[in-house]
């Protein structure tokens, strides 16, 4: 069997009020990661603004845009001009009073493959996504692009086995989690180093049950009471990490994925073929009987 290896790209910055400015730092790190040999380039959650969910403020509904709209277009070019494939993940506006928090997939010929809707919608102290967010509509999906199979979830998603088995069981063999996740300032002395574990511990996880390549993309620097953790990681079937970025530095992380390794993860540990799936149904329920 011959080798098969995609490197991805994960750029991690800090986002600033401007949305111009955010859209301008994510195409030259897009740049950068290419540059570095990046093939697949994700960025991190709401990538154009601030994570404004730490409060409710109906003027944020501003922030959203149709997909495809403006900036799906101006990365559609980029990808197309260097020819890497794309996932953007923006503040989508389907409709007047109807919101998504959502990525685009972009091809390496720039064309946009289809959007992933955020499913999982949190709400909690700093984190009021339910206030902005619809819950996704689109179902689990996986994307063949020119560099591989990749599936798309979006940040609080990443804390369900459910999603991740059911992208995998689409065919991907990356699932990438644009993040926005950080510590509370008063908890992070805490319980600081305890949420980082959980995160990084759940995402690998995920890696070895669905025998696939994982890629985690967070964003840094402190935004009102929230100081987010970096970290971006990616982590091999064995649920390795392959490489992690900073807690506090702007970076691209570049990390290759070697397809091969996980076609013969899967051979010797088949959890697809094992799974008995006539047994799932309680899943569907809220609460067990």
């Amino acid at each position: 069997m011959s080798a098969k290896t995609v490197t991805l790209g994960l750029p991690q910055y800090a986002a600033v009020e401007s949305t111009a400015a955010n859209a301008d730092t994510a195409e030259r790190m897009i740049r950068q990661a290419a540059s570095q040999g990046a093939q697949v380039i994700c960025l991190q959650e709401l990538c154009t603004t601030l994570y404004f969910c730490q409060r409710e403020d109906p003027a944020h509904f501003d922030l959203t845009e149709p997909i495809p709209g403006p900036t799906t277009a101006r990365f559609a070019e980029i990808a197309k001009a260097l020819g890497v494939v794309l996932v953007l993940p923006l503040f989508e506006k389907r409709a007047v009073g109807l919101y998504h928090n959502t990525a685009a997939i972009i091809d390496a010929d720039g064309t946009v493959l289809g959007k992933y809707r955020k499913m999982h919608i949190p709400e909690d102290p700093g984190f009021h996504e339910k206030f902005y967010f619809t819950p996704g509509d689109l179902g689990y999906r996986a994307w063949e692009t020119a560099f591989g199979t990749i599936g798309v979830l979006i940040c609080w998603d990443q804390w369900y086995p459910e999603a991740a088995r059911l992208t995998a069981l689409q065919g991907a063999d990356i699932l990438f989690y644009p993040t926005a996740i950080g510590w509370l300032l008063e908890e992070r002395d805490t319980l600081g180093p305890a949420q980082h574990h959980a995160w990084q511990t759940v995402q690998r996880g995920h890696a070895v049950a669905n025998g696939c390549h994982v890629a985690a993309i967070n964003r840094i620097g402190q935004e009102g009471d929230t100081l987010f953790w970096g970290r971006s990681f990616v982590a091999n079937p064995y649920g390795e990490v392959l490489a992690e970025a900073s807690t506090d530095q702007e970076e691209v992380l570049i990390a290759s994925c070697d397809l091969t390794e996980q076609e013969d993860f899967r051979r010797i540990w088949p959890f697809f073929r094992d799974r008995r799936i006539d047994s799932f149904g309680p899943l569907q329920e809220r609460w067990g009987r």
